[in-house]
């Protein structure tokens, strides 16, 4: 009997470490955040949207993707104050500047110009904007702070709104109707 729930625990385990990638991936996003996770995030995703939306607001040569660029820095700097206040108020400690990660985005698309940076980061807008959705709906269903939830309730139309609009912006740069 043991050596039969010993096979076992072992064919469990070997399941569990022969799963995809991808599998594993969604795991750690279906798990809920703490709220300093989360908070971070956030602060970074809002700083890193304010940069790269000054970037295109100056840089861009597409018309639509200069005005998503300063609606970035409008509304991503806006959402960026009220987390600072909530996370003041929480006792959550925010980073002052982005990861490294957004940093090398930041560095690539400040190397682009014309057409090539308006693709470019429409790209990353669209890759962006799929990801903080997602973020932010999962907060405001799981979350376990509150304020924090209540922020990412609050702040995730918006987000859904950029979405939608950076989507647009792509299907017309790329010829595509707009759905």
């Amino acid at each position: 009997m043991q050596k039969k729930f010993i096979g076992t625990l072992f064919l469990a385990a070997g399941l569990v470490l022969a799963q995809p990638p991808e599998h594993k991936a969604h795991q750690k996003t279906a798990a809920a955040m703490s709220p300093h996770q989360f908070a971070t995030e956030a602060a970074i995703g809002n700083m890193a949207e304010v940069e790269l939306g000054r970037m295109a607001a100056s840089k861009a040569t597409n018309a639509d993707v200069k005005k998503f660029g300063q609606r970035m820095v409008d509304d991503h700097g806006k959402a960026l104050d009220e987390l600072k206040s909530i996370a003041g108020k929480e006792n959550i400690q925010l980073p002052i500047e982005v990861d490294a990660k957004h940093k090398a985005v930041s560095d690539r698309l400040s190397k682009l110009s014309g057409a090539e940076f308006d693709k470019a980061y429409v790209k990353e807008m669209v890759k962006d904007h799929d990801t903080d959705v997602k973020l932010f709906e999962r907060e405001s269903q799981h979350g376990t702070n509150a304020a924090i939830k209540d922020y990412a309730g609050k702040t995730l139309p918006t987000l859904q709104e950029h979405q939608r609009m950076i989507k647009d912006i792509d299907g017309k740069m790329m010829g595509k109707p707009s759905v």
